[in-house]
């Protein structure tokens, strides 16, 4: 092979500051907690130095909502792979239900804790501007469930919104439970009474 033809292997690209910094908060906000793990603790496990984390985000509240998007975003990916093999309406709405076991089923350094958003919530105090991104994340999961719902059940609105309400309850509760005893095991189960409420309809 002539070294005109030749390829030179391409390096990996070099992760950014902000881009370690995220991954270090994710891994360190869910095993630990956010109000337990510090501004010194991100920056060791990202292995950058303090003044980088004030380059990137304003504060720690900044880092934590940078945090709880990425979540945000992490989830809407694992539902949109998982819809695109979901053939019509009742195998989207079961599809919420896989994307939060896919989410379950990563492999946590200390252990499936729950969900990472009610997690943190559950920390911050009222009016803090994280609790509303967790608020949005768990309303649109709701509008998911419904914008199905409303396929199955074309001309009865009011009914979809409130099997919709009812399936988001069954999933909350079904993530608390599954976080309090380190599997996904509830989840599977919470997708086996979604499909036995979706089979009567």
């Amino acid at each position: 092979m002539s070294e005109a033809t030749a390829k030179t292997p391409e390096r990996p690209r070099r992760r950014s500051a902000r881009e370690r910094l995220l991954e270090a908060a994710e891994r360190c906000f869910y095993a630990e907690g956010v109000t337990a793990t510090g501004i010194d603790t991100i920056t060791a496990a990202a292995g950058v130095a303090k003044m980088s984390l004030y380059n990137n985000f304003s504060s720690k509240a900044d880092l934590v909502r940078a945090y709880l998007d990425a979540r945000h975003e992490t989830w809407l990916g694992l539902y949109r792979a998982r819809l695109r093999q979901a053939r019509g309406p009742r195998a989207g709405v079961l599809a919420v239900f896989d994307a939060y076991a896919d989410h379950a089923a990563f492999a946590y350094a200390y252990g499936f804790r729950g969900c990472g958003l009610l997690n943190a919530a559950a920390e911050l105090p009222a009016g803090h501007e994280g609790r509303a991104v967790v608020r949005a994340h768990k309303e649109e999961v709701e509008r998911l469930i419904a914008g199905h719902l409303e396929q199955l059940l074309p001309g009865r609105p009011e009914e979809a919104r409130v099997l919709a309400e009812h399936l988001a309850f069954l999933l909350e509760g079904a993530m608390a439970r599954a976080g309090l005893e380190g599997d996904d095991s509830r989840l599977r189960h919470a997708r086996s009474i979604a499909e036995t409420l979706l089979d009567r309809l």
